[in-house]
């Protein structure tokens, strides 16, 4: 059974800084990537950065490159998102993906389909 666990959400004002973290579990394909995604109040839910595990190549939105970063801990299992320079439209609940990997470039977005409960990041201006 497959578990992915977020933690690390709050509130912070802007300029400040948050870390995310994502446990994963019971994963069995042989590569897959991790993602995170947010959907702020009233808005679809939208991708924000992912990273394949075997060779750790990351993506980001445009939005977010330069301000966001996504690693992973092999050892743990475990992906993070640190955000830097947060701004309020970066208000949002977020959530950690997972799905399998086939080492064809950039993940897309869709076919994600291990999801944590989602965690609340807070931007006040």
């Amino acid at each position: 059974q497959v578990q992915v666990v977020e933690s690390g959400g709050g509130l912070v004002q802007a300029g400040g800084s948050l870390r995310l973290s994502c446990i994963v579990s019971g994963l069995t394909f042989d590569d897959y990537a991790m993602a995170w995604f947010r959907q702020p109040p009233g808005k679809e839910r939208e991708g924000v950065s992912s990273i394949t595990w075997v060779s750790g190549s990351t993506y980001y939105i445009r939005s977010v490159d330069g301000r966001f970063t996504i690693s992973r801990d092999i050892n743990k299992n475990m992906v993070t998102l640190q955000m830097n320079s947060l701004k309020p439209e970066d208000t949002a609940m977020y959530y950690c993906a997972a799905r399998e990997y086939f080492g064809l470039g950039e993940p897309q977005w869709n076919d994600y389909n291990y999801w944590g409960q989602g965690t609340q990041v807070t931007v006040s201006s």
